[in-house]
C-alpha cells in the first residue's frame, strides 16, 4: 500500500461513519506516518507496521474519538497544545478571545484566565505578551495538562487550583478573561455526539439557561479587578443580551464583537469609577 493508498481508505471510512473530510484524512495519514500534509498523496510504499498503525488510528476514529484526542494534540494561535478527555478541545473561535484581549493588554498588567482547561488561552497571552498571568481551573488533573502545556512552551504562569473564585482571596486583577461552560442544559441534549460523547460535559454546560458562570463571575469579578480592569468574555451565539445585562451594574463601555460567520462570540467591559 503507498500513502497515498492509504489516504484514501481513511477517507472512505470517514466516508462510512459520516464525517467525510478529505482534509482530516490527511491529517491522520500525516500525523501517523511524521510527514507532512503535502506527502500524502505519495506513491511511497508503507511497511507494514506503518500500515498497521493508521488501520489502528482509523478504528478509534470509527469508534467516534476525536482526532485531537487520538493524538492528544490540539491546534491553537500557532502552536500545538496536549489535550486528553479530561479537557475541552480548543475551538478557533476562541482565538477571537485571545486576540481581543492581547489587543489591551499592557507589559505591566496582571490577567487571570478563570477555568483554563488546556490553558490555551492564559498560555497564549503570556507567550505573546509579558503581562503576568494566573491560570486557575477546578480541578488538579486539568491543571496537569495546563501546566504541560506551558512547559512544552516555555511560558511562566502562576496556577491556582479554584472554583471560580473560592481561592483568589486577596488576588487583583488588571484583565480577567473566561471561556466558561455557556451550553443551557436542554441545548447539551442537541449536541453533536462526537462532542457529546467525549468532551467533560463539566466544561460544557452552564446550567439551565447556560449563564451560571456568567452571573458568578460577573456578581464577584469587581472585587477582584483593579481600578479600570476589564473583563472578556466567549458567549454562545444567543447569549449577548443576556450577558450584557448582567455586566450593567458594575460595568460599562460594553462591547460585543462578532466572530467570522457574523455570531456574537466576544464581550469585554469595564468596571465602574468606584
Amino acid at each position: 500500500m503507498t500513502i497515498k493508498d492509504a489516504t484514501n481508505m481513511v477517507s472512505y471510512s470517514l466516508d462510512a461513519i459520516g464525517e467525510s473530510s478529505r482534509a482530516e484524512a490527511e491529517w491522520i495519514v500525516a500525523l501517523t506516518l511524521n510527514i507532512k500534509r503535502s506527502q500524502t498523496n505519495s506513491n511511497d510504499l508503507l511497511t507494514k507496521n506503518q500500515e498497521e498503525a493508521i488501520f489502528k488510528i482509523v478504528k478509534k476514529r470509527e469508534k467516534g474519538i476525536p482526532i485531537q484526542y487520538i493524538f492528544s494534540s490540539a491546534g491553537f494561535y500557532g502552536n500545538e497544545f496536549y489535550v486528553n478527555k479530561h479537557v475541552l478541545i480548543p475551538r478557533p473561535e476562541t482565538e477571537y478571545l485571545v486576540e481581543t484581549a492581547l489587543a489591551d493588554i499592557k507589559d505591566t498588567d496582571t490577567v487571570l484566565d478563570l477555568g483554563t482547561g488546556c490553558g490555551c488561552i492564559g498560555l497564549t497571552i503570556a507567550k505573546q505578551s509579558k503581562a503576568k498571568v494566573v491560570v486557575t481551573d477546578i480541578s488538579s488533573r486539568i491543571l496537569r495538562v495546563a501546566k504541560r502545556n506551558a512547559k512544552e512552551l516555555k511560558v511562566n504562569v502562576k496556577f491556582i487550583k479554584s472554583d471560580v473564585f473560592k481561592n483568589l482571596e486577596g488576588y487583583k486583577f488588571d484583565k480577567i478573561i473566561s471561556n466558561p461552560p455557556y451550553i443551557a442544559d436542554e441545548e447539551y441534549e442537541k449536541l453533536d455526539m462526537l462532542v457529546k460523547n467525549n468532551e467533560p460535559k463539566v466544561a460544557l454546560v452552564g446550567g439551565v439557561d447556560g449563564l451560571l458562570f456568567y452571573k458568578q463571575i460577573i456578581n464577584e469579578a469587581p472585587k477582584y479587578l483593579n481600578d479600570g480592569g476589564k473583563v472578556y468574555f466567549e458567549i454562545g451565539y444567543a447569549q449577548a443580551d443576556s450577558v450584557c445585562k448582567l455586566l450593567e451594574k458594575d460595568f460599562c463601555d460594553i462591547k460585543v464583537d462578532k466572530d467570522l460567520d457574523g455570531h456574537d462570540r466576544i464581550i469585554t467591559a469595564k468596571l465602574k469609577e468606584r
